[in-house]
């Protein structure tokens, strides 16, 4: 039996790496060679027990690769050819994916997330994808897969805060937090249209990466109240967007507190306890706001229209990866993304 070497969960505070069987491909499947992966928040929500999976899980759902072998009934790929695969592989089939919400396929919440929650995810030298007709999709010549690396998740996951946010040509945006997630919904809040973008976070290095992707107002929350400032400077208008991308019950009600009434709340944090509404910030639900969720929009038609973007050259998502890592290091890089030292936005996993 010819093995691999994967990161695997063990228990809470627990991914170590272990060796595991290659899987065998069946019909519908394909099996992708790991070229680069990273590690996500949502992996650390893992990693420390707030978010459970079954042990002995391979972790991971952000994979780049190339095609090592094909299964029955997939056509139109090539063995060898260079892909990435969404976090979010729809089936393509089910009521919920022939509704228009492939992210949810299944029916169940968030049940079109699989790698690295129902089934072994990418932080391996192999990865066996599902259905892969509606998830293989083709990295265009001369991209590089740190070039790529952001489109499975993260930059699906920020433009997807902005296009939920239903962002309009001359929208003034807050993006609170700006991680990778954060920036990215920065990123993808300039190319809805927004005029007037507002982030808030503390670390100076990402609000200096904000302001390349498209930040014009920068607030450091521990210099100044973020609420009374974004007020001030919407002249007590709120905004007509607010993104939420930490997930915790500060960031939202802030969110809620410089929302202009009929605005949208995008919410993309990943909340791990309870949420509450305060009453005065909602107008005792009667100010016509919207709050939307968004999970992370998947499928190989969503990653084809991603890498236009990034082949475009109207998105650079590069500077996100500040850390790099072999397989056999993944230990070490889960302890400095968990931690968040040295300045860490991505790491850059390669087996």
């Amino acid at each position: 039996m010819r093995m691999m070497k994967a990161a695997v969960f063990v228990k809470p505070g627990s991914i170590v790496l272990e060796e595991k069987p290659i899987p065998t491909v069946g019909p519908g499947d394909a099996l992708i060679r790991i070229t680069t992966t990273t590690i996500c928040g949502t992996d650390i929500h893992i990693l420390k027990g707030e978010y459970p999976v079954k042990p002995g899980l391979i972790v991971g759902h952000e994979p780049v690769g190339v095609i090592e072998d094909i299964g029955e009934g997939v056509t139109g790929y090539e063995v060898g050819q260079r892909v990435i695969v969404g976090a979010i592989t729809p089936c393509g089939q089910c009521y919920h994916c022939l509704d228009g919400h492939q992210a949810q396929c299944g029916g169940k919440p968030i049940g079109g997330w699989r790698f690295g929650n129902s089934i072994d995810g990418c932080q391996a030298e192999y990865l066996l994808v599902p259905n892969a007709q509606a998830n293989l999709s083709l990295i265009p010549d001369g991209l590089t897969d740190e070039q790529v690396l952001m489109c499975p998740d993260i930059m699906s996951t920020g433009f997807g805060g902005a296009e939920s946010g239903r962002i309009k040509i001359g929208d003034t945006v807050v993006v609170f937090a700006q991680g990778p997630i954060g920036l990215c919904a920065t990123a993808g809040a300039r190319l809805k249209g927004a005029t007037r973008i507002i982030v808030v976070d503390t670390v100076p290095a990402r609000l200096q990466v904000a302001q390349r992707f498209g930040a014009d107002t920068v607030i450091d929350y521990k210099s100044v109240d973020p609420v009374e400032e974004i007020m001030r400077i919407t002249e007590g208008r709120g905004v007509d967007v607010a993104i939420e991308a930490l997930g915790t019950q500060e960031t939202f009600e802030s969110c809620l507190r410089v929302l202009k009434p009929a605005g949208v709340l995008s919410s993309l944090g990943v909340y791990s306890g309870k949420l509450t509404l305060p009453l005065d910030a909602i107008a005792a639900g009667l100010g016509d706001h919207k709050i939307v969720t968004t999970l992370c929009p998947g499928g190989k038609e969503r990653m084809r229209r991603l890498l236009n973007v990034v082949e475009s050259g109207r998105v650079d998502l590069q500077p996100l990866v500040t850390h790099r890592f072999g397989l056999d290091q993944i230990e070490e890089a889960y302890d400095l993304f968990a931690n968040q030292r040295d300045g860490v936005l991505k790491v850059a996993i390669t087996p």
